[in-house]
């Protein structure tokens, strides 16, 4: 369903939140600002499907909740310059450099359900090449934040294309 009628419009960031320019959207600080608000709302949630959050089991709950989320999210703490730290190595390597199985976890933004999947990247180098576990690290940056397949596979896309200038790139991303 959509937004009542009179419903605040979601603000919209300057750069569409698409988090490959190095912003950094949400610090520790903020993590730990946030969590009493976000587990109130995990409370009213519950009390929403008609559970009592103050019964034994789901005393807790709102808290694990709130924390768990922050974790599954925590892709907007990060830049790509974090992960990229000096692993770019000037090499005169011009053979295809291809990672493959690299495993995925991700929120869909439209339902807030989990999808799991592997991504694969081959990239063309043109004297630069990374490390190849700094692939996997892109990869968690940006499926570790609310997301849509598409956005994922262009994001990671365009954060290796405008580190090393490669001659080629090419992201596959396989979820269910």
């Amino acid at each position: 369903p959509s937004p009542p009628a009179g419903a605040e419009k979601p603000r919209v960031p300057p750069d569409s939140g698409d988090g490959w320019r190095g912003e950094r959207p949400r610090s520790e600080e903020d993590n730990e600002l946030s969590l009493p608000s976000l587990a109130a709302a995990y409370t009213s949630i519950l009390r929403a499907l008609g559970e009592d959050p103050q019964r034994q089991g789901l005393l807790k709950t709102p808290w694990r909740a709130a924390t768990a989320m922050q974790f599954f999210t925590k892709g907007y703490q990060e830049t790509i310059a974090d992960v990229l730290n000096d692993a770019i190595f000037d090499e005169d390597h011009d053979e295809m450099v291809i990672v493959k199985d690299i495993d995925m976890f991700s929120l869909c933004e439209h339902h807030l359900v989990p999808f799991v999947g592997k991504v694969h990247i081959g990239y063309l180098p043109n004297k630069q090449v990374l490390g190849l576990s700094k692939l996997a690290r892109i990869v968690e940056i940006y499926s570790r934040r609310l997301q849509v397949q598409e956005r994922l596979t262009k994001q990671i896309a365009i954060a290796i294309t405008e580190a090393l200038q490669p001659a080629g790139v090419g992201v596959v991303v396989e979820a269910t």
